[in-house]
């Protein structure tokens, strides 16, 4: 299995995690999520000898694509994915949730939108798209199913020990049931050791979270068939 790199630019003030992911002897990489902190980023890609193969938003939350506007400065080639159900969210300050923080943010629009179960194939990384809505109408994974373990993208669906908020919304509870199902169905099943790379808060696995999250530890328990 090729190798690979990954850095993490955590950015102030919501403790968010941006990555760069790219491969030894490619001068190509992706970044993902690029919140405030761009200029590490740039200087980063810029210091490696990197171009920018594609921004990924893994949601359209400021934190997530504050980043969006410098880097499609700086690298206008490089295109802008995002899940489709979040698209509007890219230049919508109030659903993107900068508005009320007094400072509207909008990033360019998407060059791409991807769905569930599309494929995408960058700077020699192959990925496969999960649509997981809950914490944001669109919210996706990139699942690098290649990979030995896989590596999961996972933005704000599941943490270490927690889960994405689901009060964003006009019905939590509707959100929160979206979530854990697709938490569920689409991440449970990846094996124990597959490397989970959160929006917030430092990496997990699939197995940790299945054995000790307490979030899905109920909602299995709820959801269990009787006698199961």
């Amino acid at each position: 299995m090729a190798e690979y790199t990954i850095d993490v630019v955590e950015s102030a003030p919501f403790a968010q995690m941006a990555y760069v992911l790219w491969r030894p002897g490619r001068s190509d990489a992706i970044v993902v999520d690029p919140g405030f902190d761009s200029r590490t980023i740039l200087d980063l890609l810029q210091n490696d000898g990197k171009t920018l193969a594609a921004i990924l938003n893994t949601h359209g939350h400021v934190d997530h694509i504050a980043g969006n506007a410098a880097l499609k400065e700086a690298h206008p080639d490089a295109p802008l994915i995002i899940g489709r159900g979040d698209a509007s969210m890219l230049t919508d300050a109030a659903s993107n949730l900068s508005m009320p923080f007094g400072e509207p943010i909008l990033s360019p629009p998407a060059d791409r939108l991807v769905d569930e179960g599309d494929r995408l194939d960058l700077a020699g990384f192959s990925m496969l798209v999960r649509e997981v809505p809950g914490h944001s109408p669109g919210s996706v994974v990139y699942v690098l199913d290649a990979e030995d373990p896989p590596i999961v993208l996972g933005g704000d669906v599941l943490f270490a020990g927690s889960i994405g908020r689901t009060d964003f919304g006009r019905d939590s509870a509707a959100d929160l049931e979206r979530l854990m199902s697709g938490i569920v169905a689409k991440l449970l099943p990846l094996p124990d050791e597959a490397r989970v790379y959160p929006g917030h808060g430092g990496v997990t696995s699939i197995g940790s979270e299945r054995r000790t999250n307490p979030f899905i530890r109920d909602y299995l328990a709820r959801t269990r068939p009787t006698g199961a």
